[in-house]
């Protein structure tokens, strides 16, 4: 099934993207969603109609995310958490904690666009945050104990 994608959507493409995708997922999840329409010869005409009259707006939404991307390398994060006495976690360093840690430094930014394997050891890890489909940034970050109050 071919669809049209009306919104970002993680692991299968990005908005305006034609996919295709198995019927279930079509029907069951990403139509009823508002995610997609579905990829007819008209909705195809159309988005390439709309796709040329915006691409002014989308080269000035790269530039910006370029420039975030720019801002942004080179960060590193501290990320303090509650650990047992082995070094292990209670449970895990994911996108959310990135994203507050970003928050504190000014960078509002989605936890859904930050790609990142859970972290469940202390030690050093890399999470890439993608700002546009073509500008992705990686952010190192460390996983440290916290403090005893």
């Amino acid at each position: 099934m071919e669809l049209i994608l009306k919104e970002d959507v993680i692991n299968l493409g990005y908005k305006n993207d034609i996919v295709k995708v198995k019927d279930g997922y079509g029907r069951n999840y990403l139509i009823p969603t508002g995610k997609a329409v579905v990829a007819t010869e008209s909705a195809k005409k159309v988005l390439a109609e709309n796709l040329r009259q915006s691409a002014h707006k989308l080269a000035k939404i790269k530039a910006d995310a370029e420039e975030l991307a720019k801002k942004m390398e080179g960060i590193s994060l501290t990320i303090p958490t509650k650990v047992s006495a082995t070094g292990t976690i209670f449970g895990s360093v994911g996108a959310i904690q990135i994203a507050e840690e970003l928050a504190k430094l000014g960078f509002e930014i989605d936890r859904k666009i930050i790609a990142v394997e859970a972290a469940k050891e202390i030690g050093d890890y890399t999470a890439t945050v993608r700002l546009h489909k073509e500008v992705a940034v990686k952010v190192a970050y460390k996983v440290v104990a916290e403090a005893a109050e």
